[in-house]
């Protein structure tokens, strides 16, 4: 199910660490994909599960598309805001938009409590992107989550068409 563009994120604020930056003190372009990897992770420990729970339950969640636009650098010391909402999803796959914009010191003390679309928008765009995932089993055997974990599946369907 395709989700509409007024759906909320999901914000969680990162400084950026030194080991994540170049010799010019700019991020590396592989990061915005970690920091992509810890906005889903974060999703859906917001959400109420713990992937590792998903994972004991069976079920594997392995990237199968992405794409990120970079549009401007991040630096050493800099906050970012990981955003993160749900852009399509049926039982057997899943896909989150992502996008990293510039935050402050006060982002980080608020702890990423900023929801607002309206708010996010007048931060400073950095890269934006998304992920493509599909449910698979132990074996990478593709599997429905409505039937493997019917109560995820409820929960994501509930979060996603309750904005």
């Amino acid at each position: 199910m395709k989700m509409n563009e007024q759906q909320q994120w999901h914000v969680h604020p990162l400084r950026v660490r030194y080991e994540e930056t170049d010799q010019m003190s700019v991020v590396f372009h592989g990061n915005y994909l970690t920091w992509f990897e810890i906005g889903r992770t974060e999703w859906i420990r917001h959400a109420g599960y713990a992937y590792r729970d998903i994972e004991a339950a069976g079920l594997l969640l392995p990237v199968i598309d992405i794409d990120c636009k970079y549009i401007k650098s991040a630096r050493y010391d800099d906050v970012v805001l990981v955003c993160t909402r749900i852009a399509d999803y049926s039982p057997v796959r899943l896909a989150f938009e992502s996008q990293i914009r510039l935050g402050d010191a006060s982002d980080l003390a608020a702890g990423g409590d900023l929801q607002d679309s309206r708010a996010l928008e007048t931060r400073e765009l950095l890269a934006a992107g998304g992920t493509r995932h599909m449910w698979v089993n132990g074996s990478f055997k593709p599997a429905r989550l409505d039937r493997a974990m019917p109560e995820l599946y409820a929960m994501l369907k509930q979060l996603t068409q309750g904005d």
